[in-house]
């Protein structure tokens, strides 16, 4: 796998967004805002911003040839390098835009692939990237293969595996298949390692929440993990897991994960499978929010629309209104808005306490109390409900041991087929 290509100079980027129903001009315009970070991570400087008011985009150039024809003339005026378009470019979109104007047309998906391109550190971090990579510039090929494969390129034409892109359809195809492979060994190992974890009876929680919203300084404030925390956006690609004692003396796994955004793309959405899956096996999710947001409200929406479409929308949650040092004045009332959510900040400490409080408090109303029936000779099963949870009481029932125990769900599962007549209470 190619190593990524530095820069040494700052591309010149044009942001491009089109206003039509049902998206407002303030909404376009904050949405832009955002990518423009986006760009910056990436190391680029945006030199202009154009804005259009269509009924609908123009199925051929996005913009239509009129705007695309302007575009091109400020372009030229500014010397940008390279336009960025706001929503997600067709590849005939692409390949007409860049005829038209004279340069790399890319949309905020390239954008958002370039950085994580940048941020890969693990091998299955890189072979994740890799692959989103070349799923996203396949289809795009045609006609664009010698330009794709420039080892020197800026956003867009970056990555891990950029030089597959010289090659052949059906290379480029063989490529995605042995990644596939890899990342489903990978996803194997991962598997297991969860169920080891799961054995030793420790209940599972990750921090989820918006791209640079503060989850790695959560985690060093709360478990002294030593993750090197940047502000910039996705700078964790990698989910680490480190364990944690709540207020009450149980122990808990707490895990790190890569940020989400708006529109997350479909691409890293089905590369980093495997990555999400700890966020979906939880039994609890810390969704951390940035309170100093321009608008922290729509990002805690696109965070729950993300874990709705992997699986993770019914997972308990806990907002945790993150950044209150820098934004005091509205931590209070977004933690209003939103029932059970406490106030922190992890770079000063505040609400640390009673983050932990809350929750070993969600954790617990988590567990039930089931009655089993375990035979004599079933000593082991005994002894791991011990491991498990918290036996309450136990007799002799004739022929088998009655036992009362408060479990989690996983642990309810685990131990279904002595369950007594299924009875089960809070």
């Amino acid at each position: 796998m190619s190593q990524l290509i530095e820069r040494s100079f700052r591309e010149k980027i044009v942001l491009v967004g089109v206003v039509s129903w049902p998206r407002t001009h303030d909404e376009v315009e904050a949405s832009l805002d955002e990518l423009a970070l986006r760009v910056d991570t990436a190391g680029a400087d945006e030199v202009a911003r154009v804005v259009q008011t269509r009924d609908t985009p123009d199925p051929a150039t996005y913009i239509g040839r009129g705007k695309a024809e302007e575009l091109h003339r400020l372009c030229e005026t500014l010397d940008a390098d390279t336009v960025v378009f706001d929503e997600e470019l067709s590849p005939a979109q692409q390949r007409n835009l860049e005829r038209a104007l004279g340069r790399t047309a890319i949309d905020r998906t390239a954008v958002i692939l370039d950085i994580f391109a940048q941020n890969a550190r693990s091998e299955e971090g890189r072979a994740q990237v890799e692959l989103a990579l070349l799923r996203y510039r396949l289809p795009r090929l045609r006609g664009r293969g010698s330009q794709l494969s420039q080892q020197g390129g800026g956003i867009g034409t970056r990555g891990p595996g950029e030089t597959q892109l010289e090659v052949d359809r059906r290379r480029i195809m063989r490529r995605i298949a042995r990644l596939e492979v890899e990342l489903r060994e990978l996803e194997a190992r991962r598997a297991t390692q969860r169920r080891a974890r799961r054995r030793g009876a420790l209940r599972s929680v990750s921090l989820v929440g918006y791209t640079n919203s503060g989850k790695s300084t959560l985690l060093n404030a709360l478990t002294d993990a030593g993750v090197l925390v940047e502000n910039r956006l996705f700078a964790t690609l990698d989910p680490r897991t480190r364990r944690l004692q709540l207020p009450g003396g149980e122990t808990v796994l707490v895990s790190d994960t890569v940020g989400f955004v708006r529109k997350l793309p479909h691409e890293l959405v089905d590369a980093f499978h495997s990555t999400l899956e700890v966020a979906v096996d939880s039994d609890l999710l810390v969704h951390v929010a940035d309170s100093s947001a321009p608008d922290p409200e729509s990002q805690i929406e696109a965070v729950r629309e993300v874990l709705a479409s992997i699986g993770a929308g019914e997972v308990p949650e806990l907002l945790a209104c993150n950044k209150a040092d820098l934004a005091p004045k509205r931590a209070e009332p977004l933690a209003a808005a939103h029932e059970g959510a406490v106030v922190i900040s992890a770079v000063a400490g505040e609400g640390l306490d009673r983050l932990l409080e809350a929750m070993a408090e969600m954790l617990r109303s988590s567990d039930r109390t089931v009655e089993l029936e375990v035979p004599y000779e079933r000593g082991d099963v005994l002894a791991a409900l011990h491991r498990a949870g918290e036996v309450i009481e136990s007799h002799d029932a004739g022929g088998a041991i009655s036992v009362r125990a408060r479990l989690d769900e996983v642990s309810r599962r685990r131990f279904a087929e002595f369950a007594s007549r299924g009875t089960m209470a809070r």
